[in-house]
């Protein structure tokens, strides 16, 4: 999953929010519908197993109510991506990551083994499950529940009972802590609390760099780990760090070429983004560049970091640079060399948003984005509610403009071979819909002052009337590029019949 995660700690933040924010992408040549739903305690299962790593795991018997997003067509399973529950705790799972062959042979990861001859044969060998993935976490974690740091600490103890067969990293957020966790081999982790004063970007690669390993074993202020990460480090001579302090990038992480065109550049430039001047970004002389492999895992923003700043990161395709595959005038050598974050196959763009002014009931914001975010908007929907609207949860294989993560793909679709002439109009309708979905947003959230007794149906209404907006406003855009697409094609002449 070629995914990117941008954290923003709460004093970094426009308005106090904690903010995370995930593209899930699907991997070369596939493009994964999703959806956006509620799932509700008594649709919760009992006994979960997955599709992939056929792994079985009792689940505790109360469950909370949350938002995912799952894949729509279901066939891999669940892959519930992002979501927030009843408590205004909220997760995302998860950014697949690199590792090492050190690490890789010490805690080997855990593949389901199929099964070897018939059942009853002498010779017969039964399956072994696979440990849990992408496809699980959302769903065996988020309902259960009551703090960032309580999702680190059950994702971590299903990860020394059940094991792992991917590398991956996900972020847990209440409204005053942020926390990211990276998987370690099959069995092992490490999570570290993301400053209040700072943000974070995550490519897919193993991230986190300085590691407190006295506090994650002492007050665990700001550092969580596996029980016996020490002699796990030590047995297998792991850190490779020349000084006292212990950097987990170095002992966990990939160093390989691949890293500078796929992983290190989207880290580059969206902190070159957000820190323009706090370090030189460009040139012979740089300080950092593309293929870095020391950009720092946390960093605190030259200014507050916004919503519309997020969505416009994680739409990002090198724009302002040489490496931009749009740009009309770049080298062609170096256009398109590095692996864009707003690639064309982002499926779901989840950005949660955690009010601490706001009240419980409506404290929680959730904006979304379906299909290549180049081409789309990103919109607020409440999640204290116990439905979402049709045009959000009806996607379904057959392609259609009733759907917003179709109308998405069309838009993109249509839009990119003509994106110059077609850039005004995907501009205008961003600015639109954004605007219009923080006028909404305020709008719901004054109404609510008046009537505190009626939440979920107040947050259900506001829905619809941001859902019809949306849908509203996607149809004209796609009228628009559509038009603009057919006026373009070869086979056009200039000369009508009379």
């Amino acid at each position: 999953m070629a995914c990117t995660t941008l954290l923003v700690g709460k004093n970094a933040s426009y308005d106090g929010s904690t903010l995370v924010a995930r593209n899930e992408d699907s991997a070369s040549g596939v493009f994964t519908p999703k959806k956006f739903i509620v799932v509700l305690p008594e649709e919760q299962p009992h006994n979960y197993k997955s599709v992939l790593s056929h792994v079985e795991i009792p689940l505790p018997d109360n469950p909370m109510r949350y938002t995912a997003m799952p894949d729509a067509l279901g066939v891999d399973g669940i892959w519930g991506a992002c979501g927030v529950n009843e408590k205004n705790i909220s997760m995302t799972a998860t950014e697949t990551l690199t590792s090492n062959e050190r690490v890789l042979g010490a805690d080997p990861l855990v593949n389901l083994i199929p099964a070897q001859g018939n059942e009853g044969d002498e010779n017969y060998i039964p399956e072994r499950p696979g440990g849990i993935g992408e496809e699980d976490i959302v769903t065996i974690v988020l309902p259960y529940i009551n703090s960032a740091r309580e999702g680190v600490l059950r994702l971590g103890s299903l990860l020394e009972t059940y094991g792992t067969y991917e590398m991956n990293g996900i972020a847990f957020q209440d409204e005053d802590e942020i926390w990211w966790l990276e998987t370690i081999g099959g069995h092992h982790w490490i999570a570290k609390k993301v400053p209040d004063n700072s943000y974070v970007v995550m490519p897919n690669q193993f991230g986190i760099d300085c590691f407190d390993l006295d506090d994650a074993f002492g007050q665990q202020q700001e550092h969580l780990c596996s029980s016996d990460l020490r002699e796990f480090i030590s047995d297998n001579h792991l850190n490779l760090s020349l000084t006292e302090s212990f950097n987990a990038r170095y002992a966990f992480g990939s160093h390989a070429d691949s890293d500078h065109t796929y992983n290190t550049p989207r880290a580059w430039v969206v902190q070159r983004y957000l820190n323009p001047t706090t370090h030189r970004w460009d040139g012979d002389n740089a300080d950092y560049r593309p293929d870095s492999d020391n950009l720092s895992w946390s960093k605190v923003p030259e200014k507050k970091i916004t919503i519309e700043e997020i969505k416009y990161l994680l739409s990002h395709h090198y724009q302002g640079t040489e490496y931009d595959p749009y740009g009309k005038h770049n080298d062609p050598l170096k256009k398109g060399s590095f692996h864009p974050i707003g690639i064309s196959r982002t499926n779901v763009l989840g950005l949660v948003q955690i009010r601490p002014y706001m009240p419980d009931n409506i404290k929680s914001v959730e904006w979304i984005s379906f299909g290549c975010n180049m081409f789309n908007a990103i919109v607020p929907f409440y999640v204290n509610i116990t439905k979402t609207p049709t045009y959000l949860n009806n996607t379904g294989k057959t392609v259609t403009t009733d759907s917003f993560y179709w109308a998405n793909r069309l838009v993109a679709a249509l839009a990119d071979s003509h994106f110059a002439t077609c850039n005004s109009h995907i501009e205008r309708y961003q600015l639109a819909v954004q605007s219009k979905g923080h006028e909404l947003i305020h709008k719901y959230d004054k109404e609510f002052k008046n009537h505190p007794n009626n939440a979920t149906l107040l947050c259900e209404k506001a829905n619809e009337e941001i859902a019809s907006m949306l849908q509203e406003k996607t149809n004209d855009l796609l009228d628009k590029v559509l038009y603009t697409a057919s006026c373009n094609m070869k086979n056009g002449f200039a000369r009508s019949d009379a």
